[in-house]
């Protein structure tokens, strides 16, 4: 409705021109000198000090767009006052033909210096315009200088003459040019405007359009007529409508730093949107630093009154608090995902305290110790409900009780905030934390418990998802690992059961740790047996070569043990290396077993059952001491990496059939 309403305020002078120039008795005659002269020295007046407005803001923001804005008002205004100057009786007694071509010329120039400022000119481009800048402003204003004295000075030009007496066709045509570029620089801008939407953009384009019209209404050439006259009225019009626009936003603004920056290029745009957003944080900083009257460090780059500095002083305090409080906010997020399973309590208040501090300031924490909150030398001493306490107050320092199961367990020191939300949220960071270290430590009590009774991969399945616990079960092919010691028997019957206990430590001290490096899960221990498992629970693409190098290292760490026992029973004669030690024989097979939580509801356990364990077990009972001896699915998978002894097809306790096995001497 506004664009309407806007199309038909500027259709109306033209049906203006059309009705005067079709009635004769309506277009009447008018000559008023000095009239006319002083109007025209006004409006010029008006148009050149929004000229050099434009200018100025053309230096400042180093934009093209701006400098060619302000030649099209310069050339109007310049031309526009050679008119009034060659206003008869002021300077010639009957005017001068430049008296009537002039408007129309300068007019024309300021049509081009209309087009190129609508053009979307790159960054090259815009280079070469300010380049050329002072170059083109002495040619202009060179050119107005001749123009004048060619029309001023009598008899020295055609231009001197005394006007035509009748129009001429001629100067009509030659306006077309200048119609065609203001109305390809209307187009422009409009589309400018859809993109960017500005009152001052709307403005400039009521002006070119204004233009145009007042080259149509010079086209008459009927001198002194009310059609001569509307031209003079749509020129001061476009002048006085950029002006007033200025001036309105001048007043809603307070300043004229931005005046014209919705008319700069796109380039200028974001450069300006750059400095505002650097201009910000430079506040945000400011404010959050403590320092008084931010925004007036920022009012002489940016032209701000008082009144918009306060003003920006208190957005930049809001702006300040805002993302502050989304800081503080994320670093309680950031700590509530910090507790992990079998994360070290150490480690996660470091890395909670390096996330916290970048929201909070200085935070500090302190665990009890000898039965005492402190740090450094600050000792705190929280009584009674630890949820329902106040904070410790201390110079500009909030300290918050951290409890574990209800129980005093560190102190949480946080500077004092600004806002009124400050506390409450370091009191909730103190709550997260608190939790935190309480999940903390309660993993680490359930790690080294289920550690020291399971394997590493059961217990970490198990404390990440305890529903794993259930009963049941799942086929899956495995390699089973068999080991038992070979003479525990006769070894047992001749020392103490302290001694035995011993024995069995120290060899498993050394095997346990061949298997858990191989990604192996040991299942049970059965007096001197072991059973281990590769590609259950955890998933092994290699598991028959990962059981098959756990087994060579046992056997390789048995012996030293062995070999030690012999040097320790050589030097000592007494004790338990008096008795030669067992030996461990090994089993290894592969094959499809039920693998899963057996057992009661009450009691259970992971483990495997199946052929392929039993085979295991089998082939580990036939193997000789210090040997490992594997299956053919087992061999079949190591490909020809493995050194085997074949042993044939032997008969095994169980089987119908008879089973190829073979002594593993080296594994590539």
């Amino acid at each position: 409705m506004r664009g309407v309403v806007w199309a038909i305020h500027l259709i109306l002078p033209m049906l203006g021109l059309w009705l005067l120039l079709a009635q004769n008795d309506l277009n009447i005659a008018w000559q008023h000198n000095a009239g006319h002269f002083w109007m025209i020295v006004t409006v010029a007046g008006i148009n050149v000090v929004l000229g050099m407005l434009i200018s100025e803001a053309s230096r400042r923001r180093d934009d093209a767009r701006l400098f060619l804005v302000s030649m099209v008002f310069l050339t109007s205004a310049g031309f526009f006052f050679l008119h009034g100057l060659a206003t008869p009786r002021v300077i010639l007694p009957t005017g001068s033909l430049g008296f009537d071509l002039g408007q129309q010329v300068g007019l024309t120039i300021a049509a081009a210096f209309a087009f190129a400022s609508a053009l979307p000119l790159g960054e090259r481009a815009a280079r070469a315009v300010l380049g050329a800048q002072h170059l083109v402003r002495t040619v202009l204003f060179g050119f107005m200088v001749v123009w004048g004295l060619a029309s001023l000075i009598p008899d020295l030009t055609p231009l001197s003459r005394p006007p035509l007496a009748t129009p001429v066709d001629w100067v009509a045509w030659l306006s077309l040019p200048g119609l065609a570029l203001y109305g390809a620089a209307s187009v422009m801008m409009f589309l400018l405007h859809r993109r960017r939407p500005s009152a001052m953009l709307i403005s400039l384009i009521t002006a070119y359009a204004l233009l145009a019209e007042a080259m149509v209404a010079g086209m008459s050439q009927l001198n002194w007529h009310l059609s001569w006259w509307e031209w003079h009225v749509l020129l001061t019009l476009a002048f006085v409508f950029v002006a007033y626009s200025a001036y309105l936003q001048f007043r809603r603004e307070g300043s004229s730093a931005g005046l014209f920056d919705s008319v700069t290029l796109a380039a200028t745009v974001a450069r300006i949107q750059q400095q505002y957003d650097e201009a910000l944080e430079e506040l945000v900083e400011h404010v959050r630093r403590g320092e008084s009257l931010a925004a007036t460090r920022l009012s002489g780059k940016f032209r701000l009154n008082e009144s918009q500095a306060a003003v920006l002083d208190r957005a930049g305090e809001a702006l300040a608090n805002e993302r502050e409080l989304s800081e503080r906010l994320g670093a309680l997020v950031a700590v509530s995902a910090q507790t992990r399973v079998g994360l070290p309590e150490n480690q996660l208040l470091a890395t909670a305290l390096d996330r916290v501090r970048q929201a909070y300031g200085d935070v500090r924490i302190g665990l009890v110790a000898d039965g005492r909150a402190q740090i450094g030398s600050r000792a705190y001493d929280f009584r009674g409900d630890f949820s329902g306490d106040e904070p410790i107050r201390r110079d500009h320092l909030l300290a918050f009780p951290l409890t574990v199961k209800g129980h005093l367990a560190g102190v949480l020191e946080v500077p004092v905030g600004r806002t009124q939300q400050d506390e409450a949220l370091a009191a909730t960071l103190a709550g997260q934390l608190s939790i935190s270290l309480e999940n903390a430590r309660l993993y680490q009590e359930l790690d080294t418990l289920f550690r020291q009774y399971m394997s590493p991969d059961v217990a970490n399945a198990l404390l990440a998802d305890p529903a794993q616990a259930a009963l049941g079960g799942e086929l899956k092919e495995l390699t089973a690992l068999f080991a038992d010691l070979k003479g525990f028997t006769t070894f047992s019957e001749q020392v103490a059961p302290g001694e035995i206990v011993e024995m069995l430590n120290r060899y498993h001290t050394a095997a346990v740790p061949c298997i858990l490096d191989n990604g192996g899960t040991i299942v049970q221990f059965v007096g001197d047996a072991l059973l281990a498992l590769f590609n259950a629970p955890a998933t092994q693409d290699d598991h028959a070569r990962a059981a098959c190098r756990a087994a060579l290292a046992m056997q390789q760490a048995a012996a030293e043990v062995a070999e030690e026992a012999v040097w320790r029973r050589a030097d000592t004669g007494t004790g338990t290396d008096t008795v030669a030690w067992p030996t461990f024989r090994v089993g290894v097979n592969t094959g499809p077993a039920l693998v899963g939580n057996i057992g009661s509801p009450e009691l259970r356990g992971f483990n495997a059952m199946g052929d392929c364990v039993n085979v295991a077990a089998r082939l580990q009972a036939l193997a000789e001491p210090g040997t490992v001896v594997i299956g053919s699915t087992t061999l079949g998978q190591l490909g020809g990496a493995a050194t085997v002894n074949p042993l044939g097809k032997l008969s095994l306790k169980g089987k119908a059939e008879r089973v190829e096995a073979y002594v593993l001497t080296a594994l590539a």
